[in-house]
C-alpha cells in the first residue's frame, strides 16, 4: 500500500446528498432544520449503541468521518457547519469521530471544536498511526494528541496497516501505559482484505475499519466473520460505496419496503443495510453538513433489516 491519499468521494457523496435534498424528501427535512437547534436536543431521538466486545463498552452506532470533510483549515464559516454537525451528532446520542494525520486540519479542526463546544467528555475520539518507524509512529501519535487536544485517545488504528507490526508493538504499550484505550487496524479497499484477515487471525485487536456498503459486500465473506469469531469491533468506512452509490440513486424513489425501516432517504436505508450486519459495530460516514448529519443520525434508531431485507435493499441499488 502506497502512502499516497486514498481517492477521493467526498465530491460524489456532496453532491448527491445535495440532489437528494432537492426532491421532496429531502425538502421536508431540510425544513426540521431550524428546529433542530442545540437547545432542541429533545428533537432528537438517542441513537441505539452496541457494546465494544473485548470490554462491553456500549458505543454509539452512527458516528462521524472526517476524511475531507474537516480539512478546512482556518475558514471560519466552514468551521461554524462543522460545529452544528457535532452539536447533532452530540444530540443524538452520537460520539464517534474518527480521523488521521492523513486528513490534513482535519485533526487540529476537530480537536478545536470540541474545545469550543466544551464538548470532549461527549466524544469517542478514534484517529491513526500513518507512517513507518517507531519514534516516527510514536511523535505522530504525540502530535495527533496535541491537535486533538485529548490527553488519551480512545481509539488509536494502524492507518491501511502501514508498518503495521511495529506500530502495533507501540499501540500495545501506550494501551498498557493509559494513553490509548483500544487499539485496531484500518484500511479501505477490499484488495487489502487478505492482508486485514491475517491480521486479524494473528493478532489481537479492538477494532477494524473497512469499507462496507450495498454494492460493495466482500466483507461479508470473510472479514465480517471473523471479526465477530474474534470478538473484534467492526467500524465500516465508505458505507455510500465511496460515495458513487448514491449518486447513482440521485433522483430514484425509494422502495416501499424502505418504510418497514422508518427511512426516509437513501442515505438512512444504505447505513441501515451496512447496520443491519450482525458484526458491524458503528458507521461513520463522512459527514460536513448539519443536513447530512441530521439524515444520518436518523438511521440509528429504529429496526434493521434481517438477512432477507438486506438483499432486497441490494437489488434495489443494483
Amino acid at each position: 500500500m502506497s502512502r499516497a491519499a486514498k481517492p477521493t468521494a467526498c465530491n460524489r457523496t456532496q453532491a448527491a446528498r445535495r440532489g437528494f435534498l432537492r426532491t421532496a424528501t429531502g425538502a421536508a427535512l431540510y425544513a426540521q432544520l431550524p428546529r433542530l437547534s442545540p437547545a432542541a436536543s429533545a428533537e432528537l431521538s438517542p441513537m441505539h449503541k452496541r457494546p465494544i466486545p473485548s470490554t462491553g463498552e456500549a458505543l454509539p452506532i452512527v458516528g462521524c468521518g472526517t476524511w475531507r470533510t474537516f480539512d478546512v483549515g482556518d475558514d471560519p464559516a466552514r468551521r461554524a457547519e462543522l460545529a452544528a454537525v457535532l452539536r447533532v451528532l452530540f444530540a443524538a446520542g452520537g460520539s464517534v469521530i474518527d480521523s488521521s494525520p492523513m486528513y490534513g486540519t482535519s485533526e487540529a479542526v476537530a480537536g478545536a471544536l470540541l474545545t469550543e463546544l466544551y464538548a470532549r467528555d461527549k466524544a469517542f475520539i478514534a484517529t491513526k498511526v500513518w507512517t513507518e518507524g517507531r519514534e516516527e509512529g510514536i511523535a505522530q501519535m504525540r502530535q495527533s494528541m496535541q491537535r486533538l487536544a485529548a490527553p488519551r485517545i480512545d481509539l488509536m488504528q494502524i492507518h491501511n496497516l502501514l508498518d503495521w507490526r511495529t506500530q502495533l508493538a507501540t499501540l500495545r504499550d501506550w494501551k498498557a501505559a493509559g494513553h490509548i484505550r483500544y487499539i485496531g487496524v484500518t484500511h479501505y479497499t477490499s484488495s487489502a482484505f487478505p492482508q486485514v484477515e491475517a491480521v486479524l487471525r494473528s493478532e489481537r485487536v479492538d477494532f477494524v475499519q473497512i469499507n462496507y456498503a450495498a454494492n460493495d459486500r466482500d466483507a461479508e465473506a470473510r472479514l465480517l466473520p471473523l471479526a465477530a469469531e474474534r470478538g473484534v469491533a467492526v467500524i465500516v468506512n465508505q458505507p455510500f460505496g465511496g460515495g458513487s452509490l448514491l449518486s447513482s440513486l440521485r433522483g430514484r424513489p425509494l422502495p416501499p419496503f424502505a418504510a418497514e425501516l422508518g427511512c426516509t432517504s437513501w442515505a438512512q436505508l444504505l447505513l441501515k443495510f451496512v447496520l443491519g450486519h450482525p458484526a458491524v459495530t458503528c458507521v461513520i460516514p463522512g459527514t460536513g453538513r448539519r443536513e447530512y448529519m441530521i439524515d444520518n443520525v436518523h438511521a440509528g434508531i429504529g429496526v434493521y433489516p434481517d438477512a432477507g431485507l438486506r438483499e432486497r435493499i441490494a437489488q434495489a441499488v443494483a
